[in-house]
């Protein structure tokens, strides 16, 4: 199984790409889609959006993995957020890939024990489980990875199917 990790921001996505056979995990591909603070919002969703279907179709993962809306500082912050996610979304849906959705402490409690872990925690758990020789630079990416790997450990749950949306919806 292949799965994309996806870690939304209007100004930093990271994406994790891994592949799963039995216990073991494979790291395929990672980075982070950097836009613009001057470009203008609709630009940055565009180019998050492009970018994603340019991994899928690298890729053809089998499912998404996605972090779940979070409360930001402000309401504007968490609508600008959503939207990145809908862009994300969007691409994820366009070539037919099942959405997973996690919220960040379930991530971090699925790598590390800990749903209060830091990012150093989540980095270097990331770096454990795909026998990485440094934890990935970016904390966009390495979100990005946890996420697929949170998704690569829940898959059998029941809790998982559950929180699984229906493919293109």
């Amino acid at each position: 199984m292949i799965i994309l990790g996806i870690d939304p921001g209007s100004h930093r996505t990271g994406y994790g790409v891994i592949e799963v056979r039995g216990s073991r995990n494979r790291l395929l591909d990672a980075g982070t889609i950097k836009c613009p603070k001057s470009a203008a919002l609709p630009s940055r969703l565009r180019l998050i959006h492009e970018a994603l279907l340019g991994v899928i179709a690298d890729h053809e993962p089998d499912v998404a993995s996605i972090e779940d809306v979070f409360i930001a500082r402000n309401a504007r912050s968490s609508l600008i957020l959503g939207q990145a996610r809908g862009a994300a979304m969007l691409a994820a849906s366009l070539r037919d890939l099942t959405v997973a959705e996690y919220a960040p402490r379930e991530v971090k409690m699925a790598l590390t024990g800990n749903g209060a872990a830091t990012k150093d925690q989540v980095g270097f758990m990331v770096q454990r489980m795909l026998g990485l020789p440094k934890p990935p630079e970016s904390s966009d990416t390495s979100d990005a990875l946890g996420l697929a790997l949170c998704h690569a450990l829940r898959q059998g749950s029941p809790a998982a199917a559950l929180r699984q949306k229906g493919k293109g919806a």
